[in-house]
């Protein structure tokens, strides 16, 4: 699994396309004002430990919104931090692991629609801090 972590003042997303057949019909965004957005794209091998890595990748979320002091996240499906991709229901199932492990942390969770091709705007803090990636 990799993780790029960014803490944004504010996110803006609507759905644009769909790129799964079976992809449910699309909400319509999401929008919200300090938050940290986690771009996470899920490996082949990442299924077999999604218990260890969904643990880790919840406590490097947490860590960068405890350092914002935000309780705001946006979970992210992005299959371009590598060459290979997990299938799409694993991929799925993962990001639906992290959302309920976060909001019964009480977070506020959004994400993204799942299976579609989105348009977005974000805007990313200054500090160095506010970019993260990381390879679980």
């Amino acid at each position: 699994m990799k993780l790029l972590l960014l803490y944004v003042h504010d996110y803006w997303l609507r759905p644009f396309e769909r790129s799964l057949a079976q992809a449910p019909e699309a909400p319509p965004g999401v929008e919200t004002g300090p938050a940290v957005v986690a771009l996470v794209h899920v490996e082949p091998h990442d299924p077999e430990m999604q218990d260890k890595l969904v643990t880790k990748a919840i406590k490097n979320v947490k860590w960068l919104a405890g350092k914002f002091e935000t309780r705001t996240v946006v979970l992210h499906s992005f299959a371009h931090l590598a060459a290979t991709r997990a299938e799409p229901v694993q991929a799925d199932a993962l990001l639906s692991a992290m959302r309920t492990r976060l909001t019964g942390a009480d977070y506020v969770v959004h994400t993204t629609p799942f299976g579609w091709f989105n348009e977005f705007r974000l805007h990313v803090a200054g500090p160095s801090l506010a970019k993260v990636f990381v390879e679980l």
